[in-house]
């Protein structure tokens, strides 16, 4: 599997915020969020080959009890079903961070989904030579649907504007879910947009019973990789 890098944080978005993890970034992605805040894993995917026993030496050198499955896309990564499997076998607690676009029959404890709006294509990046197949690609309900069938997940959306509340709140009515299930998050990558954004949309999680989470990992670290 090509891989990006493996790391160990703290988990800084979402359910499961704060848990100390151990982060495997796979590199490779199906979409183009014009936004993306791991470029080295999509615009320009970067990384190094290794074995899955390779991985799970590197893993297992952390004394994490959970670990982040991420990318990229990992679940467009060839051997993502055996890893996923191998880190179930050694124990760990097994997040999956996907956009939602592709089934694989992988062992997870938390799907972190985090389906893609409108908000994220690249009209104006590259010349906008991505943005076709990105939004062909970025909502596949009939996969989305089965993800939320048979794991145990969270729906993660990146949100830039309150206007993105409409399109947010149709996906979840179309897959039937719990407000309790949804989790909102500012767009950005530095620590004044997120604290703004984060005002309101913090308001509006009060408002609609969605969950808000913070990018704790960018309010500790700033935007660096490896953390």
């Amino acid at each position: 599997m090509k891989i990006s890098e493996i790391f160990y944080s703290i988990q800084g978005e979402g359910v499961l915020l704060g848990v100390p993890s151990v982060f495997v970034r796979t590199s490779g992605c199906n979409l183009r969020c014009k936004w993306c805040d791991t470029p080295y894993t999509s615009w320009n995917p970067e990384g190094e080959n290794l074995s899955l026993e390779q991985i799970l030496e590197t893993v297992q050198t952390f004394p994490a009890s959970h670990a982040v499955v991420t990318g990229g896309e990992p679940m467009i990564a060839p051997e993502i079903a055996p890893l996923t499997w191998a880190l179930r076998e050694a124990g760990l607690h097994i997040t999956i961070e996907t956009a939602g676009t592709v089934y694989a029959p992988v062992a997870c404890d938390l799907m972190s989904i985090s389906p893609k709006l409108s908000n994220s294509t690249p009209h104006d990046r590259e010349g906008g030579r991505w943005a076709a197949q990105h939004d062909r690609l970025r909502y596949q309900p009939d996969v989305l649907r089965r993800l939320t069938a048979e794991f145990p997940y969270q729906l993660k959306f990146v949100v830039s504007s309150p206007e993105d509340l409409k399109e947010i709140e149709a996906i979840r009515l179309a897959l039937d879910a719990p407000r309790g299930s949804v989790v909102l998050m500012p767009e950005g990558t530095q620590r004044d947009v997120l604290q703004n954004r984060s005002l309101w949309l913090a308001e509006i999680c009060k408002n609609t019973g969605y969950r808000y989470s913070p990018r704790l990992h960018i309010d500790l670290w700033g935007d660096r990789r490896g953390v």
